[in-house]
């Protein structure tokens, strides 16, 4: 089994670039150590904490519809739902016990993630 590094997502909102397009598609991939130890030691991460989350998801974001690289300005100006999705869908990626399988519709054969431990739904 290879270990999966990149992740698709939809966005609840969506980023609406300068010409009016609507980005809602992106690719998150897994953090490396460094991603998130070398932005410690950034000068707007001393200054405010809370800007690490805006650092550290512009880094592993490669890319959101048809822009790539995804910039710390763009994540700044996200919606703040999407901000809290791909917040959390950075924990559930990173977390050391996966919750993330990749499946297939038996149907369709589309291939797509599902969150085994999501228990949203059950009573």
């Amino acid at each position: 089994m290879m270990l999966q590094t990149e992740f698709a997502f939809t966005l609840p909102c969506g980023y609406i670039d300068g010409q009016g397009n609507l980005h809602r598609q992106g690719v998150m991939r897994r953090a490396t150590a460094l991603d998130e130890v070398e932005l410690l030691d950034h000068p707007r991460v001393r200054v405010n904490e809370a800007y690490l989350s805006i650092l550290l998801l512009s880094r592993v974001i490669t890319s959101l519809g048809t822009i790539a690289p995804v910039t710390p300005a763009l994540v700044g100006a996200l919606f703040a739902t999407d901000f809290i999705y791909l917040q959390d869908m950075y924990m559930r990626v990173n977390s050391a016990e996966p919750s993330l399988v990749e499946t297939q519709c038996p149907s369709c054969g589309t291939h797509f993630m599902l969150d085994v431990n999501d228990d949203h739904g059950s009573q």
